[in-house]
């Protein structure tokens, strides 16, 4: 674990070579390659992007329970005199209503509103753990640094990764494995707590990107590989790499930053304004407060939307959407949906087009293909409420 005071942290590649820097690996590595991983550099890391096939770990996630390893997102602990007050400076959260051991999404938004990163904020007993995307992490802790005063300490957890479980069958998989001070069923959506999983202490929270019920895992790195052979050991789970991954979060409805957000976009022209907790709303007193009232009050020219296509070729990010030949909008994320059998996308388009119904056309390799709005998710979600 790194320890840092804000006034103390430094860039982590102050001390490395520029000219040549080498993908990071993470903890499980030789487990992936073991396992017949596809290993591809994602975000400095080199990552699993599929074992099997994208589709049938795909499907295999949606009927029975798929591991995945993202420990190469940002793991920080937030703490200190005065961590609430401070955190709730840089972040448009509700901190007083946010429970020991809830889960809550929130965003880290620049002076004008725009998104820097989306993340996940728990309380724990001394502080709040937060995740934030793995390829925004170290400028996510450079803003921290700049945001939260000196008397706040912040915690890079570098020691520990992170495995998600996703599934209508993970919780019993996973409950096998686990025992603590309340039973694994005790954790509902975005609630978390300590357990031991097979011998290992572990933070376990009822929550994921793909739109299934599922669990997150904490743990000791070197843990990691006892419990990725414990969960697949059972007859439920196998590993899934990063492209069911992403194909589950887009038929999900989920935006992944770099793609679907960015600086470019707000809470409210990218449908998050439920990020922004409703007493912030009023209050301001965060980083792009101005903007967001503002979004709120008067509407925005754009919203992010979701979109059917028909036929079988998919739309690919950066494609031109276009009401009849007026250039309307752009593609940020598309693909093929294994569930539905047809491509599906998210995109950006002027708010006058956002309606559901709304028939428009995307332009790719020379060709135009329809599609309508929808709405999201595309896929029903299934959290454990």
């Amino acid at each position: 674990m790194r320890s840092y005071a804000l006034s103390e942290i430094s860039n982590p590649d102050d001390d490395m070579d520029l000219d040549v820097v080498e993908p990071w690996l993470l903890p499980l590595d030789v487990w992936h390659r073991a396992k017949g991983g596809r290993m591809v550099e994602f975000a400095g890391y080199m990552m699993p992007v599929q074992y099997e096939g994208i589709i049938a770990e795909h499907l295999w996630t949606r009927e029975n329970a798929g591991l995945f390893d993202v420990s190469h997102m940002g793991q920080l602990f937030v703490s200190g005199e005065g961590a609430e007050a401070a955190l709730e400076a840089v972040l448009p959260i509700d901190l007083s209503t946010l429970l020991l051991g809830a889960v809550r999404y929130s965003l880290l938004l620049d002076e004008n509103g725009g998104i820097l990163d989306d993340l996940m904020v728990a309380r724990w007993a001394q502080g709040f753990y937060l995740v934030v995307n793995g390829a925004t992490k170290w400028d996510d802790i450079g803003t921290f640094r700049e945001l939260l005063p000196d008397e706040v300490t912040l915690n890079h957890l570098d020691d520990r990764a992170l495995l998600a479980i996703q599934g209508p069958k993970a919780f019993a998989a996973l409950d096998r494995h686990v025992s603590g001070e309340h039973p694994l069923s005790a954790l509902t959506f975005m609630k978390g707590g300590r357990f031991s999983l097979g011998g290992v202490e572990a933070w376990i929270s009822r929550s994921g990107y793909t739109g299934e019920d599922g669990f997150e895992i904490s743990l000791p790195s070197e843990a990691a590989g006892h419990v990725a052979d414990l969960l697949c050991g059972e007859a439920e789970v196998k590993p899934a790499g990063l492209g069911a991954r992403d194909s589950l979060r887009l038929e999900a409805g989920l935006p992944l930053y770099g793609h679907d957000l960015s600086s470019e976009t707000g809470p409210v022209d990218a449908g998050l304004q439920f990020g922004v907790n409703k007493r912030r709303r009023v209050e301001g007193g965060f980083p792009g407060a101005a903007r967001v009232q503002a979004d709120l009050a008067n509407g925005t020219a754009r919203r992010r939307i979701g979109l059917a296509l028909e036929g079988r070729m998919a739309a690919r990010e950066g494609a031109k959407i276009f009401s009849g030949n007026q250039e309307v909008g752009i593609v940020t994320s598309g693909g093929f949906s294994p569930s539905l059998q047809h491509p599906i996308a998210m995109a950006y388009v002027d708010t006058a087009l956002a309606a559901e119904g709304t028939a428009l056309s995307i332009e790719m390799r020379g060709k135009r293909l329809d599609a309508k709005v929808v709405s999201m998710p595309f896929v029903p979600h299934r959290y454990h409420r």
